[in-house]
C-alpha cells in the first residue's frame, strides 16, 4: 500500500467514496442524525475540495482505497502558517481492511503535519465511531466530550430572561474570552485557545449578531443562527452555572428563533451541564454524543534554567 498526497485525479474518486458513505448514512440512520451529519465539521462533513485543505490517498494496486483530510484552524487560515490543524475526513472502501488503511493515513498525516512545523492535530468524531481504534493507536488523546442537542420544536417555558441581556458591541471580543476561561476547564482552555488571539482565530465573528448579559462582566451569551433547506438553526449558548442564568438564557435563545418552523440544534460541551439541562427541559434531546481528540506533535521543552554552583562559606 502507498500514502500520497492527492491529485486532481484522484478528486472523482473521493467524492465517490464519500457519497457511498452518505447513502449507506441514509439507510442507517434516523432523519436527524442525517440532517447532522450534512452541517457538522464531524468525519462525516465534507468541505469543498478546492478550499486550502490537506489530503492524502492510500493507493492499493493502482486505485484509492482511503483518504484522509485536514485544515489549519480556523478553516480560513492558510495552511503555511498554520500551527494547529483540525482533522475533516477519514474515509475507507469497504473492499479493503480498515484496521490497515485507515490507522496508516493518520499516521502519515501526522508525519506530514510535524514537517508543516504543526503543533497539535484535532479531531472530534462520534463515540462509537468505527475509525475510533485509528486515532487511539497514534497517540491522540480525549480531552473534552460534546454533546449535539436537537429539537423539531424547542418550546419556552418562562417569559422571564435574564437581567442585563443586550445586543453585542464593539470591544465585545475580549470580555467574551473571559467568559470562556471562567466557563472552560483550564486543561482544555489550554489546548484549544490558550490566548485572547487564538480564540478569537477561532471565534472570528461569533459575537456578531449575538447577545450577552451584562452584569458589570459579561455573564452568558447567546446567538442564534438561521438555518433553511437541510440545515436546521444553530443556537450558540454559554453561560456560568448561577441558577437561574442557564434557563433564562435558554428562554431568551429560543424566543429569539421566533416562529420558525424549522428545526434547531446547539452543541455544547459536557462542563456546559447546565446548559444542556436548561436545553431538554425545553424540547431537546441528545442527537449525537461527539468525543475531541487531541495529539500533540511537538513537545515543547523550557528553556534549561543555569543553576548557581554551591559556595562554601566558613567562619
Amino acid at each position: 500500500m502507498k500514502i500520497r498526497s492527492a491529485g486532481l485525479l484522484d478528486l472523482s474518486r473521493i467524492e465517490e467514496m464519500h457519497r457511498s458513505s452518505d447513502v449507506k448514512l441514509s439507510e442507517a440512520e434516523p432523519p436527524a442524525a442525517r440532517l447532522w451529519s450534512l452541517l457538522s465539521s464531524t468525519l462525516s462533513a465534507l468541505l469543498p475540495l478546492a478550499q486550502d485543505t490537506l489530503i492524502y490517498v492510500a493507493e492499493e494496486k493502482g486505485k484509492v482505497v482511503g483518504y484522509i483530510q485536514a485544515s489549519g484552524q480556523p478553516l480560513a487560515l492558510d495552511l503555511r502558517r498554520a500551527r494547529v490543524l483540525q482533522v475533516l475526513n477519514l474515509q475507507v472502501a469497504d473492499e479493503v481492511d480498515a484496521d490497515e488503511v485507515a490507522p496508516a493515513l493518520v499516521q502519515h498525516l501526522c508525519n506530514q503535519a510535524l514537517e508543516r512545523g504543526a503543533m497539535r492535530l484535532f479531531v472530534r468524531l462520534p463515540d462509537r465511531d468505527a475509525l475510533l481504534p485509528a486515532f487511539r493507536l497514534a497517540g491522540f488523546r480525549q480531552y473534552a466530550t460534546e454533546q449535539v442537542l436537537y429539537s423539531e420544536k424547542p418550546r419556552q417555558r418562562s417569559d422571564e430572561y435574564p437581567l442585563g441581556i443586550r445586543p453585542t458591541r464593539r470591544g465585545d471580543d475580549r470580555r467574551l474570552y473571559q467568559l470562556y476561561r471562567k466557563v472552560t476547564p483550564q486543561g482544555v482552555s489550554q489546548l484549544e485557545a490558550p490566548t485572547f488571539r487564538d480564540w478569537r482565530g477561532l471565534h472570528a465573528g461569533d459575537a456578531a449578531g449575538g447577545h450577552v448579559v451584562d452584569r458589570i462582566e459579561v455573564v452568558g451569551f447567546v446567538r442564534v443562527q438561521r438555518g433553511g433547506a437541510a440545515r436546521p438553526d444553530t443556537l450558540q449558548l454559554m453561560a456560568l452555572p448561577e441558577h437561574p442564568l442557564p434557563a433564562e438564557l435558554a428562554d431568551y435563545g429560543i424566543s429569539l428563533l421566533g416562529d420558525s418552523e424549522t428545526p434547531a440544534w446547539s452543541s455544547l460541551r459536557h462542563y456546559d451541564s447546565h446548559m444542556i439541562d436548561a436545553l431538554r427541559g425545553r424540547g431537546f434531546t441528545i442527537l449525537l454524543t461527539q468525543l475531541l481528540l487531541v495529539k500533540e506533535l511537538a513537545v515543547r521543552v523550557p528553556k534549561p534554567v543555569r543553576e548557581k554552583g554551591l559556595v562554601p562559606s566558613f567562619g
